[in-house]
C-alpha cells in the first residue's frame, strides 16, 4: 500500500473560459470540483492505475467533509485527522483561446500542533504493511515546519521508504531526514539550490545536488521539467532524461500524476527481483511520464484514463546521461 499524505488537502476548482478578460463577467463553459491537494492526487491516480492507496492529511469543517465524501465515491481510500476551520480552495482557470492556465491558491487554515500530532499517530498506524509513504504538498499557513521530518521519522521506525514533494522550507527541513526519493519541478529546484534549473544539464545537476542533500547512494532525485519532461537521478546513480509527445490542455496535477506512476511502478517492481536498479527505475520513471501526460488530457487534477497512461508510458522516450558520479 502507498500511504499519501496531503500537506494541503483542498477542493480544486477548474473553471474553462473561451478567453479570459481581466476586470470583466465570465460565465464558464465548463466547470469541475474535485478533491485536491498534492498527496490526494497522488492516491487517486495510483488507485486509477491499479495500486493499493490510501490518502490521509487534515480536513476541516464542511469542505473537508465534501473532500471525504468525494474520494470515496471515486473509490479512493481515504482516513483523516480533522481540525478547525474549512479546508481551502484552489481555482485554476483555463483559457481555450490561449490553452494557458490562470491559478489562484488559498494558504488553508493554521493547523495547531494538536491537529498534526493527531496525523501523526494515524500515519503510523497506516504505516503498518505499507510499501511507499508519500509526502506531497506544501503546508498550510503557519505549519509546524517539522512536521513532514516527524512523519519520516515514523516511517523510517517502520522500515518504510519515503517520497518527498514538496517547496520551500517544509522542503529544506524534509531533505535533511534522508527521504529515498525527492521528486519536484524546476522552479522549486532553482528556489531551493539558489540556481537556475531551465534545461536538461541544469535539471541533472539539480537532482544530483537532490540526492546529496537526502543521503546520497541509495537515494533517487527527479527534477520535472514540464512539457521537457524528467531528469532522474537512481539509487544506484544512474542519470536519466525521460519525456512523452503528447501535450494535453489541463497540465495541473501532471507532477502528482508522474510521482503516483513511479510509486505504482516501484511497488510492481518487488515482485520483479532479478531487475537491475537501473531497469526498475527506468520502469518507474516511464509510468510516472505516461500518468503526468495522460494526466494533462483529462479536465481536473488527478484524473486519468489507466490505459491511456499506460499506453503512453510505453511510448516514452527515455535516455542515459552522464550518471552522478561522472
Amino acid at each position: 500500500m502507498i500511504v499519501c499524505v496531503a500537506g494541503n488537502p483542498s477542493i480544486d476548482k477548474l473553471f474553462e473560459v473561451g478567453r479570459l478578460r481581466p476586470g470583466e463577467i465570465h460565465r464558464p463553459d465548463a466547470f469541475v470540483a474535485l478533491p485536491g491537494g498534492k498527496g490526494i492526487h497522488v492516491a487517486q491516480v495510483a488507485s486509477a492505475l491499479g495500486a493499493r492507496a490510501v490518502a490521509t492529511g487534515v480536513l476541516a469543517g464542511h469542505a473537508g467533509a465534501w473532500v471525504e465524501r468525494e474520494l470515496a465515491a471515486q473509490g479512493v481510500a481515504g482516513r483523516f485527522a480533522w481540525g478547525a476551520g474549512e479546508t481551502r480552495s484552489s481555482l485554476s482557470v483555463a483559457d481555450v483561446r490561449t490553452g494557458r492556465l490562470t491559478e489562484f491558491y488559498e494558504d488553508g487554515p493554521p493547523a495547531r500542533a494538536q491537529d498534526w500530532s493527531a496525523l501523526v499517530e494515524l500515519v503510523r498506524e497506516l504505516l503498518e504493511g505499507a510499501a511507499w509513504l508519500a509526502l506531497a504538498g506544501s503546508l498550510p499557513a503557519a505549519a509546524d515546519v517539522e512536521g513532514y521530518p516527524r512523519l519520516i521519522a515514523a516511517a523510517r521506525a517502520a522500515g518504510v521508504p519515503v517520497a518527498l514533494d514538496s517547496r520551500g522550507p517544509a522542503l529544506a527541513r524534509a531533505l535533511a531526514g534522508g527521504p529515498e526519493l525527492v521528486k519536484i519541478n524546476a522552479q522549486e529546484a532553482a528556489e531551493l539550490l539558489g540556481a537556475p534549473v531551465e534545461d536538461v544539464e541544469q535539471a541533472r545537476a539539480a537532482a544530483i545536488e537532490l540526492r546529496a542533500r537526502a543521503g546520497g547512494g541509495g537515494h533517487a532525485a527527479a527534477v520535472t521539467l514540464g512539457e521537457r519532461g524528467m531528469v532522474l537521478v537512481d539509487p544506484g546513480g544512474g542519470a536519466w532524461h525521460g519525456a512523452v509527445q503528447a501535450r494535453g490542455s489541463y497540465p495541473v496535477g501532471s507532477g502528482d500524476a508522474l510521482l503516483a506512476g513511479m510509486l505504482t511502478a516501484l511497488v510492481a517492481a518487488e515482485r520483479e527481483p532479478r531487475e537491475t536498479v537501473g531497469e526498475r527505475w527506468r520502469r518507474a520513471a516511464a509510468l510516472g511520464l505516461g500518468a503526468a501526460a495522460a494526466n494533462a488530457e483529462v479536465r481536473g487534477a488527478g484524473l486519468l484514463e489507466a490505459d491511456r497512461a499506460r499506453e503512453l508510458a510505453a511510448r516514452a522516450l527515455i535516455a542515459p546521461l552522464a550518471s552522478a558520479a561522472d
